[in-house]
């Protein structure tokens, strides 16, 4: 929502204080237009693979819609941790096997709606849920493990964000190439009436308009929406290696979560008494 509100104080800026002193028709130059649309999509096809291209189409709704990861999701991960290596500390890492084995199925998960349909969250829960069960790896091998995943989902992540970024780097020069060939068509009409040769060149010149415009009035915020998308979708990545090596290295279940309490970001993170109070709330149901 607030990418359609700066794109419109953006327009309101530029076209609307030009239209106090010029002419809006003027700035009407249909091939420009379609020529620097074309040759963004084309630069942006041709500079990509298959992979990027697809994974950027899938990012751009994204920027429309706010983010998932709130305050509120956070306190049902950490209850849903706590919970999890509650059972573990009481009855030992076999009894969660069959939870992480049919996550859907869970009684434990199926409380957490919010965290359970997060696909790629559960996935990273359970994985490393079933090697502490396994027993094979240590702490420092698991944290090593996740710091490589996280930074593998990370770089997946921030694809979409490089792609976009470079794209608004280059639809300037697609303003000067068009730009050019305006000029081009200009010095092939000289002799033309000085009234018609102008109207020529301001038409050229749109195309450095369209361009710079479109680069860092549009594109270049469509990047960094993504790249914010991405930083805070890592997060919750975090917070879980902080809880699960936190157990692995004895402590008890209220002291785990607090470690991925400290984790968060100031404004999605519960205050210590928040999350002591939600987690006897729970308790008590």
């Amino acid at each position: 929502m607030l990418l359609i509100v700066g794109y419109v104080i953006i327009l309101v800026a530029s076209l609307g204080t030009y239209a106090v002193h010029g002419s809006l028709a003027a700035l009407w130059v249909p091939m420009e237009y379609l020529a620097i649309v074309g040759l963004t999509i084309g630069g942006f096809v041709a500079g990509n693979g298959g992979k990027a291209v697809k994974a950027t189409l899938k990012a751009l709704p994204t920027v429309l819609k706010g983010s998932h990861l709130n305050k509120s999701l956070y306190m049902d991960l950490l209850a849903m941790l706590y919970e999890i290596l509650s059972k573990v500390r009481k009855e030992g890492l076999m009894s969660v096997e069959n939870d992480i084995e049919n996550p859907e199925g869970s009684a434990i998960f199926s409380k957490y709606p919010g965290v359970q349909h997060d696909h790629h969250v559960m996935e990273f829960i359970c994985d490393y849920l079933r090697m502490m069960v396994g027993g094979n790896l240590n702490a420092f091998e698991i944290e090593n493990l996740m710091d490589i995943e996280i930074e593998t989902h990370h770089q997946e992540a921030h694809l979409p964000a490089h792609v976009m970024s470079k794209v608004a780097d280059a639809v300037p020069a697609f303003g000067i190439i068009v730009a050019v060939m305006g000029v081009v068509n200009v010095m092939g009409s000289v002799g033309q009436p000085p009234a018609i040769l102008g109207k020529m060149i301001g038409g050229a010149l749109v195309g450095t308009f369209l361009g710079i415009l479109i680069s860092y009035g549009f594109v270049a915020p469509i990047a960094s929406q993504l790249e914010q998308k991405c930083e805070e979708d890592g997060k919750i990545f975090q917070v879980i290696k902080s809880v699960l090596l936190a157990s692995m290295n004895g402590y008890a279940p209220q002291v785990a979560v607090e470690f991925g309490r400290k984790v968060l970001y100031s404004g999605d993170r519960p205050s210590f008494l928040e999350l002591e109070e939600d987690l006897k709330a729970r308790k008590g149901k």
